[in-house]
């Protein structure tokens, strides 16, 4: 399966995700959306920023699901995983206050990431506020910039 993490683009994520920097994507949830129960081992994502083209993929090496998130376990997952997560030290205070009231974490593990040649892809249908696409084929929803 293929997958689309629109990205926001003030947390400059893309670039730490091709330089091997951040290892691991998060998704942080009150409830269960997408991507839970839909990554898998091998899979692969491609990135991109909100409102810009898809620039980057990765191959997914291994998924955590943590459901039932205290604010304690959020703060435990977010010292045990911050560097991997492309977080400084410095950062956990800010993300745990994003973070510290949701129930659900998946924690994807990234390999090989590379930058692609840019391309668009069609959401219809996909919602316009989507954070998170699956698609069994990326050339599905795939159109060229020329």
């Amino acid at each position: 399966m293929d997958h689309v993490a629109i990205m926001k683009k003030s947390w400059g994520l893309i670039p730490k995700i091709i330089n091997g920097q951040k290892k691991i994507e998060s998704r942080w949830f009150k409830t269960k959306h997408l991507p839970w129960d839909k990554v898998r081992q091998g899979d692969v994502i491609y990135f991109k920023n909100s409102g810009e083209p898809i620039e980057a993929r990765a191959t997914i090496e291994k998924v955590i699901q943590l459901p039932d998130l205290t604010s304690e376990k959020v703060k435990e997952v977010l010292e045990k995983y911050a560097k991997s997560d492309g977080l400084g030290i410095e950062d956990i205070p800010k993300f745990f206050n994003l973070f510290r009231d949701k129930k659900y974490c998946i924690l994807i593990f990234l390999k090989n990431p590379e930058r692609t040649k840019l391309f668009e892809i069609d959401k219809t249908g996909f919602g316009a506020m989507a954070a998170w696409i699956a698609v069994d084929d990326i050339n599905k929803i795939k159109k060229e910039i020329f």
